[in-house]
């Protein structure tokens, strides 16, 4: 079994790193294999809304001017997906967003390719924004029925400078606790696949309300 995590973070091991080690740790001693994604620091285009990776049907978006399509793959070869966050005026910053909006939008299009898997958010932040910055990455994970992994509080650690969030000793058990449980989940998961079949995926309703 295998965990992908995003790092939204523009520094490689800033705190957003540092909180995802604490939960790698746990799956890690659970032979849980683990793998960060730093996509924080590159150059990630929004999304056009084209509609061509609907269109297309080919698990791909048009866009090719960065590596959002082999992205999408990892995440879609993997058991569980981690969303690692730090916190721009009390939300997701830019780079992430961009990212988000892209490989979920094609995802869902494709057949909702993160379905069924184990997610979770984790989130940095200095003093404020964390919840609600927690609360969005969620939304992600929520529309894919995703099955979420939960800690015994919001998965979010406090901190400034690289490092610091490892003082924050509810925040860093809040990572331990999270990585247990989502191991937890994915043996479970790995265990029942074949006895208790994942519910038949139901054709997307779309509604407005123009008449």
């Amino acid at each position: 079994m295998k965990v992908v995590a995003i790092n939204g973070s523009p520094h490689k091991k800033g705190n957003t790193y540092h909180a995802l080690m604490g939960v790698s740790k746990q799956l890690e001693e659970n032979g849980i294999d683990f793998e960060i994604i730093h996509i924080g620091n590159k150059l990630v285009r929004g999304c056009l809304a084209c509609g061509g990776c609907a269109k297309n049907k080919d698990e791909q978006c048009t866009i090719t001017t960065d590596p959002l399509n082999e992205w999408v793959q990892q995440m879609k070869e993997a058991d569980g997906i981690i969303l690692a966050s730090p916190v721009y005026y009390a939300g997701i910053p830019g780079t992430m967003k961009s990212f988000l909006d892209r490989a979920f939008y094609v995802s869902g299009s494709n057949g909702n390719l993160f379905r069924s898997k184990v997610g979770a958010a984790v989130v940095a932040v200095r003093r404020t924004g964390g919840s609600s910055t927690f609360d969005s990455l969620n939304h992600y994970l929520n529309y894919s029925e995703m099955i979420l992994a939960t800690s015994n509080y919001w998965n979010i650690t406090h901190g400034t400078a690289p490092g610091e969030v490892l003082q924050d000793a509810e925040g860093m058990q809040i990572m331990e606790v999270l990585g247990r449980n989502m191991a937890w989940l994915l043996k479970m998961r790995e265990q029942t696949k074949d006895s208790v079949p994942a519910p038949a995926r139901v054709p997307k309703v779309y509604t407005n309300f123009i008449r």
